[in-house]
């Protein structure tokens, strides 16, 4: 499969996960898989180790950033550094739904107005529901945060493949985004609650997270080429 024949709207669907703790290897891997990954998810451990510098790379390259910081605090503290992050031109940031709506909303705020001082488009706030490696968590747990997401004022949800359908029904005009993406015969690693490509799509995402399945593979460029076979079969 040639790059350039990759539509854009998959490559929008696919946000690679960069997680390394150098920025050298960083743009080594956005660089090689640019042409199948319109987005780039810069989290901690890159972020601790690079700091904004990564979202500028990652800008550079092309790609929109998904900044993956799972920001948690008191309101205010949130507020103000989504506003910061906003500034610097993230598309997406991630905070946990577990702090419920007053937190969620300052981060809501402070994102938005951040972007809008730099004359920059609104970005997205993502709640994030349950963590993909949670085994345990109760059944209820989901439609709760997802409707604190919604009061907040936030703009997307992450969520595992398995949660979709109750996502889709309780929030329907909201960005879906599926971490824990494992191709078929591909290992789980840590990942409890796991969709392949395809099976995440058709069920409603509308934002794919893939990281080690293709960062940790034999052949990263190869198997990217199958999960974009696998979206377009």
């Amino acid at each position: 499969m040639s790059p350039t024949e990759v539509p854009e709207s998959i490559r929008s669907q696919l946000a690679l996960a960069i997680d390394v703790d150098d920025l050298v290897a960083a743009s080594r891997l956005a660089r090689s898989l640019r042409p199948y990954f319109g987005v780039a998810k810069v989290g901690l451990e890159l972020f601790s180790a690079a700091g904004p510098e990564a979202f500028g790379l990652m800008q550079d390259l092309g790609y929109e950033v998904f900044a993956d910081l799972k920001l948690h605090d008191i309101p205010t503290t949130v507020g103000k550094a989504s506003r910061v992050l906003g500034a610097l031109g993230v598309r997406y940031l991630t905070m946990h739904a577990h702090g419920d709506v007053d937190m969620l909303r300052a981060g809501v705020e402070g994102l938005a107005e951040g972007a809008a001082g730099a004359g920059l488009d609104r970005p997205v706030a993502l709640a994030v529901t349950v963590l993909t490696s949670d085994r345990d968590a109760p059944p209820h747990i989901v439609p709760k945060r997802v409707r604190a997401a919604m009061e907040a004022g936030c703009g997307g949800i992450v969520c595992s493949g398995t949660d979709l359908d109750d996502v889709r029904t309780l929030a329907p005009r909201m960005v879906r985004v599926v971490p824990g993406i494992r191709p078929a015969g591909v290992a789980t690693d840590d990942q409890a609650r796991v969709a392949t490509p395809r099976q995440a799509i058709d069920a409603g995402a509308d934002v794919l997270v893939i990281g080690r399945a293709v960062t940790a593979a034999d052949d990263p460029v190869a198997m990217a080429q199958a999960v974009v076979a696998e979206l377009e079969g």
